[in-house]
């Protein structure tokens, strides 16, 4: 019997594979993060990718830096403490920074909830508000993308003197990558922003691992050069969410540069699909909920066989993670009827959840071991499963069938080098 430990939530869950069956790991090097992480962050400050002139602002000039939510594993206690000392080195005070969380359409944090990204110095120091992307009187309209998307961002992040993004460069599953000017140009804009960008996710370009033929990713970038984001400050992370590599200074060529280094470490080259494909988003916070999870389920999915089996590892203690998207499954019972259901009534950020996982569903079975109760388990398209039940179930797996184990699912990028 062979054991495999895949993370779910905080801890781990521990599986038992029959012997006898052709198994495959399907995951990112083994790549170790930076021994003095701190100290790399406060050494690219000063080497950023493209020279440019040491920041130096009046005392009153106002800064603004968007960072994720509590859905993104962002190291932010390693990130913020050297920009903070930078900025102040270059005649920024501290009264005049505001830290905003960039919720795109997530729910806003509550303020007790602060703590889960931003240090307490921080905190006790520092301005800290929440973006709400419904709040349109609290937006700037900038016009049209050439891609035709209206441009609605946080006023207070707009006219600030000075605009940074701090955030991770990852996979992204229909975006091709996260990081870059995306936090503020999703992160901080209104919903009819962010629907209009992510209608594009139907198109066949905009999948993880495309950055620069995607539309998605390419509108994104139209946004950022209209909002006018001055600095970037990304990390990549490994599957351990260890710092390997910083990168800092114009948005475009850290991005640019991101994406070379991220392909480096999360792409993996799969000679074929496989029967069976366990998968586990990779722990906390990438499995808070169903809503994020489901990125590890179109990655799984894209090296399963057709009608081929994904077995998802997901906390998701927070359940679905979106409302519209729950409702939007009101009276659906199989696949088919979400996708007609979702074009039927246009394109939005919720509902385009369940067409993604419905997608899914149509091609191959899905199983979900989460938390979740087993009703809206099985309202959002998926079989809900124990992880007792799984265990049985792989042990009827006929010997001559094939699985894949994903262990950080969310973060690898299958290459199928057979296709």
């Amino acid at each position: 019997m062979n054991q495999i430990n895949l993370k779910y939530g905080k801890g781990q869950v521990n599986l038992d594979l029959p012997d006898g069956i052709m198994y495959s790991y399907i995951q990112p090097p083994i790549i170790p993060g930076s021994a003095d992480p701190i100290d790399l962050v406060r050494y690219y400050l000063h080497h950023p990718l493209v020279p440019f002139p040491e920041i130096s602002f009046l005392s009153n000039s106002k800064v603004a830096i968007a960072i994720n939510d509590k859905t993104r594993p962002v190291p932010h206690h390693i990130l913020l403490p050297p920009i903070l000392q930078y900025l102040s080195e270059n005649g920024i005070k501290s009264e005049n920074i505001t830290f905003i969380i960039a919720t795109g359409t997530h729910l806003p944090m509550k303020e007790s909830e602060f703590n889960l990204v931003l240090p307490a110095d921080i905190l006790q120091n520092y301005r800290v508000i929440n973006h709400n992307c419904d709040e349109t009187d609290n937006m700037v309209d900038l016009g049209l993308t050439p891609m035709g998307t209206q441009v609605q961002v946080n006023r207070e992040f707009f006219q600030s003197d000075i605009k940074i993004v701090v955030g991770n460069i990852e996979p992204h599953h229909f975006m091709g990558f996260s990081g870059g000017v995306k936090n503020a140009a999703i992160g901080l804009t209104s919903r009819n922003t962010i629907n209009q960008n992510h209608a594009h996710l139907v198109n066949l370009n905009s999948y993880a691992g495309n950055y620069f033929t995607n539309p998605c990713r390419i509108d994104v970038e139209e946004i950022g050069k209209l909002i006018g984001v001055d600095y970037a400050l990304n990390a990549i992370l490994n599957s351990n969410n260890e710092i390997v590599h910083i990168l800092w200074g114009n948005p475009q060529a850290v991005i640019e540069k991101g994406i070379q280094l991220s392909t480096q470490i999360n792409q993996v080259d799969v000679q074929k699909r496989f029967d069976h494909v366990i998968a586990s988003a990779g722990g906390y916070p990438k499995d808070i909920n169903l809503y994020q999870a489901q990125k590890a389920m179109t990655n799984a999915a894209s090296i399963t066989k057709d009608g081929g089996n994904v077995y998802l590892i997901a906390e998701c203690v927070e359940g679905a993670g979106n409302q519209a998207f729950v409702r939007f499954l009101d009276g659906i019972g199989t696949p088919a009827e979400a996708m007609k259901s979702f074009v039927d009534k246009g394109f939005s950020v919720g509902p385009h959840k369940a067409f993604q996982i419905a997608r899914i569903a149509s091609r191959v079975n899905v199983f979900l071991i989460s938390a979740m109760p087993a009703n809206l388990v099985k309202k959002a398209l998926l079989t809900p499963l124990s992880l007792q039940q799984l265990t049985t179930k792989l042990q009827q797996i006929p010997e001559y069938e094939t699985i894949a184990c994903m262990p950080y699912a969310v973060a690898t990028i299958p290459h199928l080098t057979g296709e």
